[in-house]
């Protein structure tokens, strides 16, 4: 069985708490999607979809607590980004249904999974967890959205990021990257560690989907009610997605949703929640997949 490839520069608790995954390739319309899985294949099956300009590594402090708390822990690099292909004519986030249907329907044949399924979704990842469960039902229970935009709720200035590629320099292409990880991934400035500077300048480099613009729509909110799933949310206090509109998400989304299950907000944490507040964020997350 291939074994799941660590970024080399992982620390070593980290590294050694995420060995003996493995890596597994499904394929759809010609395109290579690639997944990573930890934990016993009988247990119940958790998802965990990425943000944009990500890979599975969006999630790196959360699989191995997740793995031994009794999950099958299946994270996969969406079509377009980090080892998966871009699929032709692949341009945004309402392509991806079809390959994570097929995705997951060949590794189940594999007996790569088992039993119930549930997905949790961050940021680009839980719009595509929307659109996925909303055209095959019959793919998952629950939908935990973590950060997800889509909402229609947008803050009034854009969220100042900066483009990197034309720079030449790997100072100058560093100096961009921490800016755009303070600007709209990370609250707290000790947050941004060399781990999550390394994270975000391998992710970036491998996205392939570059002009995303469902994001800023209300495709998410048009969604939900069309979900069978049961669905949770759970936000950074200080998302830069919705800062100072957080309330109005909170009071909208259990209206939406047609089986509501669980809000919450992880305080003090920014939009990469799962990252920056690794330990709440995964008390959330248990609380939201018990429900």
């Amino acid at each position: 069985m291939p074994v799941a490839v660590l970024p080399d520069f992982l620390p070593h608790d980290l590294a050694a708490a995420l060995a003996g995954g493995e890596r597994h390739e499904t394929s759809f319309a010609s395109a290579r999607m690639v997944w990573h899985a930890w934990g016993d294949v009988a247990a119940p099956t958790l998802a965990l979809l990425h943000g944009g300009s990500g890979s599975w590594t969006h999630w790196l402090r959360c699989i191995a607590p997740l793995r031994d708390a009794g999950w099958r822990v299946l994270v996969p690099d969406l079509p377009g980004f980090g080892d998966s292909d871009l699929p032709q004519g692949c341009t945004d986030v309402d392509d991806l249904p079809a390959h994570l249907h097929a995705g997951l329907a060949q590794l189940q044949a594999a007996g790569v999974c088992a039993g119930q399924l549930s997905v949790a979704g961050f940021s680009f990842g839980g719009m595509a967890g929307a659109l996925w469960l909303a055209e095959h039902p019959q793919d998952a229970v629950q939908l935990v959205l973590v950060g997800a935009p889509g909402m229609g709720l947008t803050v009034p200035d854009r969220i100042p990021l900066k483009g990197w590629r034309h720079l030449s320099v790997p100072q100058a292409q560093e100096a961009v990257h921490r800016h755009n990880l303070m600007a709209l991934m990370l609250h707290a400035p000790q947050a941004l560690d060399e781990l999550a500077l390394h994270l975000h300048t391998a992710n970036v480099q491998r996205d392939r989907m570059p002009r995303r613009r469902l994001s800023s729509s209300d495709i998410v909110a048009r969604t939900l009610p069309k979900l069978s799933a049961r669905v949770s949310a759970i936000f950074g206090e200080q998302d830069a997605l919705y800062r100072g509109r957080l309330s109005q998400l909170a009071d909208a989304m259990p209206t939406m949703a047609r089986h509501w299950g669980h809000w919450q907000v992880v305080p003090g944490a920014g939009h990469w929640v799962q990252y920056e507040a690794a330990d709440p964020f995964l008390a959330a997350l248990r609380q939201a997949l018990r429900a």
